[in-house]
């Protein structure tokens, strides 16, 4: 991985773990977090989901789904766009906290995006999941829990780091979902990503269609 080892040793970290606990106690004590990732990796992941998502969601009062908020990053992004209906998930409660400093989520829950959602199918107009489909993190395997709440006609947009694109079989379980009328492929393609790293993504948006 390009520059990572030497340039951003947390970062390095988290896409090398063994486990998700492992990766939990890093972000747990990660406190330059937004200056890290921003500053010194150049990530846009939330720049870019955002931005591709907005351009087909017109309903300012659509219920939205930060899939692995983080510190809301993304959340920050789409309330000073006028979208205020934000419900925030991640799997760090230290990353929850510094969310809810933010002010902008109607509600941030703990939870694990590898496993069944406590939300109810067809429950958001859109999905947005920025950063989280990364090396050591969440895989392909999410995608049709993410589906079963979003309600038809929905959105979701999410990155993956290429990396992980190369590494798991997202292609297959992407095209999966599409044959079988789940959703339908609205964009996707080459993204930056980590802009001083050098790293791409995959940027995807796809309107569930069930």
């Amino acid at each position: 991985m390009k520059n990572t080892k030497n340039m951003i040793p947390t970062i390095f970290k988290t896409l090398h773990v063994s486990n998700l606990d492992e990766l939990g106690e890093l972000y747990k004590n990660w406190d330059n977090y937004e200056h890290d990732v921003i500053q010194l990796a150049g990530y846009v992941g939330h720049l870019v989901t955002t931005e591709i998502l907005l351009r087909y969601l017109d309903n300012k009062k659509a219920k939205i789904l930060d899939a692995g908020c983080g510190t809301g990053l993304v959340g920050h992004i789409l309330y000073n766009k006028n979208y205020k209906n934000i419900v925030g998930i991640d799997f760090s409660q230290e990353m929850l906290n510094r969310a809810l400093k933010k002010n902008v989520y109607q509600s941030l829950s703990l939870g694990d995006l590898t496993q069944k959602l406590h939300f109810d199918d067809h429950t958001f107009d859109a999905v947005i999941c920025a950063g989280t489909f990364t090396c050591g993190h969440v895989g392909p395997e999410a995608l049709s829990e993410i589906i079963r709440i979003t309600k038809n006609g929905g959105y979701i947009s999410f990155t993956v780091r290429k990396q992980e694109w190369d590494a798991s079989p997202y292609e297959k379980i992407i095209k999966d979902i599409e044959n079988s009328g789940s959703w339908i492929q609205i964009e996707r393609h080459t993204s930056e990503y980590n802009t001083q790293e050098g790293i791409n993504c995959q940027l995807c948006l796809f309107q569930v269609t069930k």
